[in-house]
């Protein structure tokens, strides 16, 4: 994952920036503790999703500007998809009311 991550990173080429590559764990769970560190000011995207970065380029260097994170929506949540949604955040402690 480690080579991954740095071929990411490498590709995208941006200075002041990082990726971060999770196996077997949920992005959701890691935010809270990745939020604590000062050097990092913000998050574009924490997602088991295929991502896409937006890169843009100066005359001063690259900079991400944003990502792009999922697919068009294919319908909206009935009341059991809500509820399916919100007994998986709290199966894995995300969500706790």
């Amino acid at each position: 994952m480690t080579r991954l991550a740095v071929k990411n990173a490498q590709a995208i080429g941006a200075g002041h920036s990082f990726v971060l590559i999770l196996g077997n764990a949920y992005p959701i769970n890691v935010l809270k503790t990745l939020r604590s560190v000062p050097e990092i000011v913000s998050f574009f995207c924490a997602t088991a999703n295929p991502a896409q970065v937006i890169v843009v380029e100066t005359d001063k260097g690259r900079g991400i500007i944003g990502v792009i994170d999922g697919q068009t929506p294919v319908g909206v949540e009935a009341e059991e998809d809500i509820k399916k949604r919100r007994e998986f955040l709290r199966k894995i402690g995300y969500k706790f009311s």
